[in-house]
């Protein structure tokens, strides 16, 4: 009885229909950076300092100065050198409506040196150096707040956590394209309403529900896809279908640059999302799932769509179609199957590790760009054009050198990209952006890697289980991210780098303890997984026994 990849083999394994489809994912895709990384022109940090009191503001007025002179007059100059923030968030505590405060230099007759003068916090606001607008400026994010902008990123990444713990229970039950549709709709009504929200709490509900659907709408497209087209080109789409990501980064630079206001980006980069809508007249239900849940009549129909679109014969043993695996008793998998016996607790640990560092780094570089990039569009444009290099770097070395040795030296390059970063000297900035490139590179490609080997290290019953648990630690380490970029930028401006550095070069080590995987079939059963690793002659030295608790005796 012939399997959905034996019917496509003779009707299109990518043909016109696949690649239709594939195109109108790839926009689905494309529009996931806004929602994954939008911060950084969402939440830009302009410079800032203290609105002048309603009596410095008087005397400005009085002695006619310009606003630059009143800058120099009345606000403190910068601190120590070094210091990431200088004194942003103080101002000085002088009766500035007194009388004898002249108009050359009205602190000079209160102290001989303006760092005696008493300072407090800014009583009066923050003015903010910048033609638009973003979440901090509207809100006042800074100085004793700043923390409450690492919050909107944790609720984009809570959300995605959230919502990933339910995706297979959710797509595998109502279908692909009914949950696709769903979360299409959700994250579009969730980004128009966050654009006109009249409150930060309100900003962060509305992208806390982003997060639940954006991440699963994404993997629902990528699982539909890969579902649609044959086996031989089913690891190159969805490569290509994460790389339409990248250009999705390229478009959100072009459109932050022209729509300098937060409320209009966002509202900008949600709308095009209602147009998804439209895809339940173009894209199918995937014909694999259709057959998982006996429903051949409609998934024959597919396969019969496939066919003409493609321009090919209906094959004669469509009408004995048959799912891939055969119903029957499987065993049920558990989370200690994932830590029970000692290769697959090590790959569980090394990929549960190098899931949330490459979040960390990815998420994390980009952030910092924002605060340390002479020109945040340009900047964060040169790093989203590297990530196509990654790909086909990707696509070139995975079945000629293998998974191991790129992917560890991805991680290492991204870190030794942070560490030497941080002793770059700032007036080589043109290096310092290609450096910060090459490690942007070099941790997308890692990203990439992760997502393609965690499959192939588990056997079949635990393999879903196994990626879950595993990318679980992504969103976890996307929570983190903002909290160590934002918060310890102001201890020191490369700490975090160094911090990256560290991660990612351990990451890379990691790697190397994981086995090889090119050119082997996905493992069945946990021994095979076990004897990924060891000589042939070995394999049959130990055997592990898939049983369930119930059949065993307890005396």
């Amino acid at each position: 009885m012939p399997t959905v990849d034996d019917v496509l083999a003779q009707v299109g394994e990518f043909h016109l229909f696949q690649k239709q489809t594939f195109l109108l994912l790839a926009l689905l895709s494309a529009a996931m950076p806004p929602i994954y990384v939008g911060i950084v022109f969402l939440g830009f940090t302009p410079e800032h300092h203290c609105r002048p009191s309603p009596g410095a503001a008087q005397l400005s007025r009085r002695c006619g100065w310009s606003p630059a002179e009143e800058l120099n007059l009345t606000v403190p100059g910068p601190g120590p050198a070094g210091e990431a923030f200088p004194r942003r968030c103080r101002s000085y505590q002088v009766a500035w409506n007194g009388s004898g405060l002249g108009c050359a230099d009205p602190l000079a007759g209160l102290a001989a040196d303006r760092s005696l003068l008493p300072l407090g916090p800014c009583g009066h606001g923050w003015a903010y150096d910048t033609p638009g607008s973003s979440i901090v400026t509207e809100f006042n994010l800074v100085c004793a707040d700043a923390w409450m902008l690492d919050l909107v990123q944790v609720a984009v990444n809570l959300g995605f956590f959230l919502g990933s713990v339910g995706i297979g229970y959710v797509a595998d039950r109502f279908g692909r394209k009914p949950c696709l549709l769903l979360t299409i709709l959700v994250n579009a009504t969730a980004g128009v309403l966050m654009a006109v929200a009249p409150t930060y709490p309100w900003v962060l509900l509305f992208r806390l529900v982003q997060g639940l659907v954006s991440k699963v709408g994404w993997l629902i497209g990528y699982i539909l896809i890969t579902e649609l087209v044959g086996l031989s080109y089913r690891r190159t789409v969805g490569i290509c279908y994460q790389a339409a990501f990248s250009v999705g980064l390229l478009a959100l630079a072009g459109a932050a640059y022209v729509l300098p206001h937060w409320r209009w980006l966002q509202f900008a980069v949600t709308v095009p999302n209602f147009c998804f809508l439209l895809y339940y007249w173009c894209v199918p239900e995937s014909p694999r799932w259709l057959l998982s849940q006996h429903r051949h009549a409609e998934a024959t129909q597919v396969l019969r769509l496939i066919a003409r679109r493609n321009g090919q014969a209906v094959p004669a043993a469509l009408q004995c179609l048959r799912a891939e695996e055969e119903a029957g008793e499987k065993p049920n998998p558990s989370f200690l199957d994932l830590v029970r016996t000692p290769q697959i607790r090590k790959h569980t640990l090394v990929l549960m590790y190098n899931w949330f560092t490459s979040s960390v780094l990815y998420q994390g570089l980009i952030m910092h760009l924002g605060l340390a990039g002479s020109d945040i569009y340009l900047d964060f444009f040169y790093s989203g054009l590297v990530e196509f290099p990654a790909a086909l770097l990707i696509l070139l070395t995975i079945d000629r050198v293998g998974r191991r040795w790129p992917w560890a030296a991805a991680n290492m390059v991204a870190g030794a990209a942070c560490l030497a970063s941080v002793f770059l000297p700032e007036d080589l900035q043109g290096l310092r952006v290609a450096v910060a490139c090459l490690g942007r590179m070099g941790i997308t490609m890692a990203f990439e890697m992760v997502c393609l080997v965690n499959a192939e290290l588990y056997p079949t019953f635990i393999r879903n289980l196994g990626v879950l648990v595993c990318s679980s630690l992504c969103d976890l380490g996307g929570m983190l991210a903002p909290f160590l970029v934002y918060r310890l930028t102001g201890v020191w401006q490369e700490l975090p780098l160094l911090i990256f550095a560290a991660v990612g070069l351990v990451a890379g080590g990691l790697v190397l303890l994981l086995p090889e995987t090119r050119g082997q079939a996905l493992p069945e059963t946990i021994e095979e997984v076990e004897s990924l690793r060891r000589p042939r002659k070995h394999r049959e030295k130990k055997i592990y026994l898939q049983v369930k608790k119930q059949d065993i005796p307890l005396n």
